[in-house]
């Protein structure tokens, strides 16, 4: 049974503001395919939407969600009513696949439902009204499907009080996102001129209503308050009768004047038992009924809150069940101001029991926020001790530091717990200056502990523990790496024997020595064992971070379609487990630039531009040297293969500054920025300055295995441009060896497409086409591509000629027409160039890996599953999971829907 008043659209008060310039950005037009309303409640969201559609052409199904709506099959059951319920006919199939009980029912169900819309050809628009309630990642991912394949007639448009984690990016770069955010939704002057004189029906000046305006920045409800106060003051004048010399009628914004008729007419005029629940409960910056049963020790608290409700006392609900509210802060401050000046001992016993709730039901930033407005510094101490290192690790280091700063000394000096939350803040902040200090004081109140005969054994070996565990990874800045190793192996021997959930950051401090040794697999292995603990012990930030390298160094092996998985899993943990949409998003410089690094190598420049803005917003805003190197190294990767060779230049030379002025607050050696900087050199005929930069290079520094490949092979490139392909055949010779052992099949790519380079500048055409066509070989069965783009066009045009390129792969078509697109004048390989047979797969929500690729080119010439495993030499259980996985990202049911779908798309030649 589906609640149909859920698909009613609110009336709109005639008496309201009218938004034409929101309601504007709200209209139907290409390629716009989603509106999107973002703001807190009473920002006027629902109303202005219903405005809208109240004028807008077209059918409009609209759809009140809440939180039983979060699950993936009522959703659906909901939206395609919605449509049923605004007359969209033809639906019957789409609710017998939801009537199923499988995922691949559900996928079904949407597919027949955009069929529908597409045959039904009308002007549709869908209305989604408290989005935010959605918060499943599937119901996520299939809404993401259903708006990338809607037709280009109908608009979606979502109202929610948080951003929803669709793939927005992608969308923005396509230009279908309209935004409205509570800036665009506070009132104008000319709105607010409106609402008090034809709304509220107050004859004020223009110069109050200015003054008004910038005081309350537009927000309706904080002027809804103070009109509110001016209807009961006497101050009503309707406009149309006032003449223009009428003296005109005051209305102050000032809180004390809002404050004292909350008091005089709202407070005095109610109850003796509503005042005292009011009283009782301003304390709480938002309540619930279990909240206020406990500050007052009775049951009646959901009764009680629903009489609030119901009689308009300034209320607000915070959900759609009526479970969690808060006071309007004007109203919220009258009544504090009330019962502190009345009852001041019950006031403090009441919001004493208010911060215990929340530290009891964990919420316990929301707590210490309320601590640290009242001083309570003993309290503080004890809560941080209890709650601090959970609240680090779970990526609030910045907020744990300032509010230990805010500590009177005492409280610290002699709590060794404290002291090292402090530790681990500066580290986490990089703010690794005078950590040294900060630790050798940790030491020094542990030994007066021992010395006193009053130790905590297990709580002094932890510490101890974090001790060695934060040095190691400070040798690890210092280019120590024994004694970076020694100290990390030290901690995993001890920790099994404390308390302290150490396990996630000591592997990942594992990963990122084997990363600097070269010892990729022992990377891989440790990080995998970091994200396990990660998980284990609710650590956010060690998970993306550990998850986030993992995937850089499967990019690096040319493992790209498992470091795409690598991404997608850890993302969707850290989304299902941290979704506090008060806090910002977590970040991972190391996932997001690996992100960027595939997205770019597959050719797909948007997409790896969108996954690099945010990271180049936090360099803007002043981010961690190491992440500000990895972010600049990347964009400069981005530029180079983009052909903006002086943005690349810029971005390269300020990576390798910052790596090397910042070097001993960075945890790994920095990539080798400057060896790609002589790259860009190179490729604008800069010979001179490429050698000036590969010069100055100090080899000693540099351990890494990859930086040292990417040396030499800039080193190598040097050579050919200079006219001695032998000396970079020598130096070649050494790196292919190292590269094979290693497994670095990037690098060893480029070093044999640099071999060939050298071999046929020496005329020895027969091994030149031998090592390309070796690259081609390791190169696609990675799915490398811009590799070969980035190359010079004599070798370019050899490439061309290889038989290799004369297959009907199609790895190796679009291999063939990037190269063939980068000798016509100004083309560059982008995505752009494409034509549209090619250029179709990028309206794929995900583009398919090359074993899908694979898989379809078997589909497409009749096998069966088991003889598809028999020619890919993998079990039928990873057949039919790549099945699964193409299906899902073509949005089909069955094989041939997916050819079909596939030779639309131009994935297939017949």
């Amino acid at each position: 049974m589906l609640l149909t008043t859920k698909f009613l659209r609110p009336a709109s008060d005639r008496r309201a503001v009218r938004r034409e310039r929101l309601s504007l950005l709200l209209t139907p037009g290409q390629p716009k395919r989603l509106n999107l309303v973002i703001a807190p409640a009473g920002f006027g969201k629902t109303t202005l939407v219903s405005q809208w559609c109240a004028v807008t052409t077209g059918p409009i199904a609209w759809l009140s969600l809440d939180e039983h709506d979060d699950e993936p099959r009522r959703f659906w059951q909901y939206v395609v009513s919605a449509f049923e319920h605004a007359g969209l006919t033809g639906l019957e199939d789409c609710h017998k696949c939801l009537a199923g009980n499988t995922d691949d029912n559900l996928s079904s169900a949407i597919t027949v439902l955009i069929n529908t819309l597409s045959s039904d050809g009308g002007l549709w628009n869908l209305v989604l009204d408290d989005f935010q309630f959605i918060a499943s990642d599937e119901i996520q991912r299939q809404f993401g499907y259903f708006v990338d394949y809607l037709p280009a007639s109908v608009t979606v448009t979502l109202a929610s009080r948080s951003e929803p984690p669709l793939p927005l990016a992608r969308w923005r770069v396509r230009r279908w996102v309209q935004e409205i955010h509570p800036t665009l939704l506070a009132f104008s002057e000319d709105e607010c001129h409106e609402f008090f004189h034809n709304t509220m029906g107050l004859a004020i000046s223009e110069q109050e209503i200015q003054a008004i305006c910038q005081r309350t920045e537009g927000w309706v409800a904080a002027m809804q308050l103070a009109a509110l106060s001016g209807n009961n003051s006497g101050l009503v004048q309707h406009p149309r009768t006032t003449r223009s010399d009428a003296p005109q009628a005051a209305l102050s914004i000032d809180e004390r004047h809002i404050s004292d008729y909350v008091l005089s007419e709202v407070l005095d005029k109610q109850p003796e038992a509503i005042v005292a629940f009011l009283l009782d409960t301003a304390c709480c910056p938002r309540l619930c009924a279990s909240m206020c049963n406990s500050l007052r020790n009775s049951d009646d608290g959901q009764k009680k809150l629903e009489t609030l409700l119901s009689q308009n006392l300034f209320l607000i609900p915070l959900d759609n069940h009526n479970e969690w509210f808060r006071y309007h802060d004007l109203f919220r401050d009258a009544l504090l101001q009330r019962i502190r000046h009345t009852y001041p001992e019950r006031a403090h016993r009441l919001w004493h029991r208010a911060v215990e709730w929340l530290l009891d039901h964990g919420q316990v930033q929301e707590a210490i926020a309320q601590i640290v407005q009242k001083e309570d510094w003993p309290w503080l101490a004890n809560v941080l001790a209890t709650h601090g290192n959970n609240l680090i690790h779970g990526g609030y280091h910045l907020p744990v530091l300032n509010w230990l700063e805010s500590l009177p000394p005492k409280h610290i000096e002699e709590n060794a717990q404290l002291q090292m939350l402090r530790v681990w803040s500066r580290f986490f902040a990089n703010r690794f200056d005078h950590l040294e200090p900060l630790l050798a004081n940790v030491e020094h109140l542990l030994d007066r502990r021992v010395a006193d005969s009053a130790p905590d054994a297990e709580g002094a070996l932890g510490l101890q523990s974090e001790i060695s565990l934060i040095r190691s990874y400070l040798a690890r800045s210092r280019s120590d790496d024994k004694s970076a190793s020694n100290l990390t192996l030290q901690v995993l021997a001890d920790i099994d024997h404390t308390r302290i959930p150490l396990k996630s950051v000591t592997y990942y401090g594992l990963g990122l020595d084997d990363y600097g040794k070269g010892d990729l697999t022992g990377a891989e292995e440790a990080l995998k064992s970091a994200i396990h603990y990660g998980q284990v012990e609710r650590k956010p930030s060690t998970v993306l971070s550990s998850g986030g390298l993992l995937a850089w160094i499967q990019y690096n092996r040319g493992d790209m379609d498992l470091a795409l998985d690598t991404c997608t899993e850890v993302r969707r943990w850290v989304d299902q487990h941290y979704a506090d949409p008060t806090q910002p998003r977590l970040i991972s410089c190391w996932l997001s630039a690996a992100l960027t690094e595939i997205h770019r190598e597959r050719n797909q420049p948007r997409d790896a531009a969108a996954h690099l803005a945010p990271l180049l917003e936090h360099v803007n805003q002043g981010t961690e040297p190491g992440q500000h190197v990895i972010i600049q190294h990347v964009w400069g990767h981005l530029a180079f293969s983009d052909g903006q060779f002086a943005q690349a230049i810029e971005a390269l030379e300020d990576a390798e500054h910052v790596g090397r002025k910042r070097r001993e607050h960075i945890v790994f050696e920095p990539p080798a920025s400057t060896a790609f900087k002589a790259r860009c050199f190179l490729a604008t005929g800069q010979i001179a300055l490429a050698r000036r930069s590969l010069d100055s290079l100090d080899k000693k520094t540099v351990t890494n295995p990859l930086n040292r490949e990417q040396n030499s092979i800039s080193y190598a490139r040097l050579l050919v441009a200079e006219g001695t392909p032998e000396r970079a055949l020598d130096i070649l010779d050494v790196l292919m060896s190292e590269t094979e052992q290693n497994e670095h099949n990037r690098h060893l790519v480029e070093a044999l497409l640099v071999r060939g380079d050298a071999l046929a500048l020496q005329g020895r055409h027969d091994e030149c086409a031998e090592q390309l066509e070796r690259a081609v070989n390791v190169a696609a069965e990675a799915g490398f591509m811009r590799l070969f783009a980035e190359e010079s066009s004599r070798l370019q045009a050899l490439l061309l000629e290889l038989p290799a390129l004369q297959s009907e792969g199609r790895w190796q078509r679009s291999l063939k027409y990037m190269l063939q697109s980068q000798e016509n004048p100004g083309a560059t390989g982008k995505e752009e160039t494409k034509p549209a047979t090619i250029s179709k797969e990028q309206d794929l929500a995900e583009p398919l890996s090359q074993r899908e690729l694979e898989v379809l080119e078997r589909i497409n010439a009749g096998d069966a599953n088991k003889d598809i495993a028999v020619h890919m030499g993998v079990a039928p259980a990873t057949v039919k999971a790549h099945i699964r996985n193409l299906y899902g990202k073509l949005g089909v049911g069955r094989r041939t829907e997916a050819l079909a779908r596939a030779r639309e798309l131009g994935l297939l030649t017949q």
